[in-house]
């Protein structure tokens, strides 16, 4: 594979988010990480935390130059983030690949937008459900971990794009813990791109969003905060929380509990949710919302 064409392809992400943005507290104001160039025409694509709610966005270069850029969509089922380039970037498009037939064991190039590429490989392939309601059916895990992972770019040995580095996570094995990313796979992008070009987000209703910031442990569905102001902290659900059932079903993990709950109709759905706090039970209607509707709208600069 030749690195250095796949680093011709990658460009730096800096971005600006008002003090006063609903994910300001959580993901900072200033927020840095890497693209992809996907498009002759200025097209670039990167994980979707970097751009939510940008007021400026700021791409570098291979050679170092800085453009302005526009955050352009950021899809928050899939994860996945467009900036289109206000300048000329010079930079080649890199090639779409198939991540469904990427195998477990397969090498791969993670590349960063700062001229960092690591040689690892995809140790598992798997379900992956995160704290902000989020679930990936089958997300792509790689070590070792890249120390750059944000919207960095993971590369097959045809030298098409596999996937976005999303997080570093750690994996315990036989006693012993390892720093691995857990990657977006690409084949969830063509499905919803030209929703994202044309409409800045994908032509079908939201998902009900409850602002619950939840974990699972030994099998239970604990809340470890809640966002404020959200439909939970609304309803009245608190940190320590264990969510045991959506509506008149237990739930068996995290990934349950999102599905449940996004099954249960478009945002703005009342979602009857059965707790255990301090020992005893109690019912919460939570009135759910599109997490759209709390954030910042990009503004072009």
């Amino acid at each position: 594979m030749d690195t250095h064409a796949v680093s011709r392809s990658m460009v730096g992400i800096r971005t600006i988010i008002p003090d006063d943005a609903f994910t300001a507290h959580s993901l900072g104001t200033v927020r840095e990480g890497s693209g992809v160039v996907i498009g002759e025409d200025g097209l670039v694509l990167t994980i979707g935390y970097l751009i939510t709610e940008a007021e400026e966005v700021w791409i570098t270069r291979a050679d170092g130059k800085v453009v302005a850029g526009h955050a352009l969509a950021y899809d928050q089922e899939t994860g996945l983030g467009l900036v289109r380039a206000l300048g000329a970037l010079d930079s080649p498009a890199l090639l779409l690949g198939d991540a469904v037939n990427a195998r477990v064991g397969d090498p791969v190039i993670f590349a960063d937008g700062f001229g960092r590429s690591l040689e690892t490989k995809i140790v598992a392939k798997r379900e992956f459900a995160g704290y902000w309601e989020y679930l990936l059916n089958e997300a792509i895990f790689v070590a070792p971990a890249h120390p750059s992972w944000g919207g960095a770019a993971v590369v097959g040995q045809d030298g098409r794009l596999l996937g976005i580095g999303s997080l570093k996570l750690v994996m315990s094995r036989n006693g012993t813990s390892s720093d691995i990313n857990m990657v977006v796979p690409i084949n969830l992008l063509p499905p919803i791109l030209d929703d994202l070009l044309a409409r800045g987000k994908v032509n079908k209703p939201a998902r009900p969003w409850l602002g619950a910031f939840a974990a699972e442990s030994n099998g239970d569905v604990v809340v470890m905060s809640v966002a404020a102001d959200g439909p939970a902290a609304r309803a009245g659900l608190r940190g320590g929380d264990i969510i045991a059932e959506v509506r008149d079903g237990e739930i068996a993990g995290l990934a349950d509990f999102y599905r449940q709950v996004w099954k249960s109709g478009p945002a703005g759905s009342e979602i009857p949710v059965r707790i255990l706090r301090d020992g005893r039970e109690a019912w919460l209607r939570v009135k759910s919302a599109d997490r759209d509707s709390f954030l910042k709208k990009p503004q072009l600069q």
